[in-house]
Parts: structure tokens; sequence; C-alpha cells
């Protein structure tokens, strides 16, 4: 699923925006983060010593903000019409942080790290968030878990596909 959306999104617009544009925004966005960004950087032909910055920057740009205020935001969320879909996505990240409650910062590192459909930076700045993680404490194991992940993505997007020729 998260290869057909990258996919789609290239494919509409490798002529519009230039390619480091389009891996950026990838990589700022949720469910696709990093690992999308490396993924649309391998579709788009750009090289990996070009892209893997870009995609990280991109990555953990919104982190902060997320840890700072993700919890007022939601707040504001729930007095809408989205109140239904924050209560959801509180739900899957305390359902996910229970691995981290128990290793706090390890554990962050780990569940970010390990590139599985629903790790990330962005939900592990939720689960930090809903662990009331503080964001001196939070911040560098997120930071180490989405380069790890990265290496991780770079090898399966970069080396394997050259491997397999």
């Amino acid at each position: 699923m998260l290869e057909s959306i990258v996919i789609s999104i290239t494919n509409g617009l490798t002529n519009v925006i230039p390619a480091e544009v389009i891996i950026f925004v990838v990589s700022l966005m949720p469910i696709l983060e990093l690992r999308g960004g490396l993924i649309a950087a391998s579709l788009l032909k750009v090289n990996w010593l070009y892209a893997f910055p870009i995609c990280v920057i991109g990555n953990l740009l919104p982190l902060p903000f997320i840890l700072l205020f993700i919890d007022k935001i939601f707040a504001v969320l729930k007095k809408t019409r989205l109140k239904k879909i924050v209560e959801h996505f509180e739900k899957k990240a305390c359902a996910k942080s229970e691995p981290v409650a128990k290793h706090r910062k390890l554990g962050l590192f780990a569940f970010v790290a390990v590139p599985l459909p629903g790790t990330g930076g962005w939900t592990g700045a939720l689960i930090a968030s809903t662990l009331r993680i503080k964001l001196k404490h939070a911040l560098p194991p997120i930071v180490l878990g989405v380069l790890t992940a990265g290496i991780i993505m770079s090898i399966i997007s970069y080396v394997i596909p050259v491997l397999f020729l």
C-alpha cells in the first residue's frame, strides 16, 4: 500500500516539481514519512547520498512540533467534527505504547527504528506525547530510530534492487 501511494504521488508530480521537493514532501507526510521518501527517491532515480539527508530532514522537521503541541491540537480538534478521528489516533497510539512504556527511551528507539507499517517518527512522537515523555528525552531516541530506519530502508530501496538486476 505504501509503495502504491508513493508511486501515485511521484507519477502525479514528476513533471511539476523537482524530484528533491517531491521526496522532501513525501518524507514530511504522516504514514509515508522517511520510508516513503526513500522509495520515492529510488523511483525518481535520485542518488542515495543526496536523497538520504533530504528524507531525514523532511521526516524530522515536524517531530518537535508534534511532541510540543499535539495535546493542544487534539484538544481543539475534539471540539469539532474530527473528534472520532482524533480519538482513533489516540487509541492506536495507546495500543502501540505498551512496549515503549516498559522500556521508555530504548522502546521508543526500537519502535521507530523497525520499518514496519504503523511505526515511524510521527507515531513515535505521538506515543512519546501520550506517555508524557519530554521533548529532550523523546527526541534523541526518535532521531536515532529515524536514522536507523532510513539505513534499513536504503538497503531495501537501493541495494537489494541492484543486487537482483
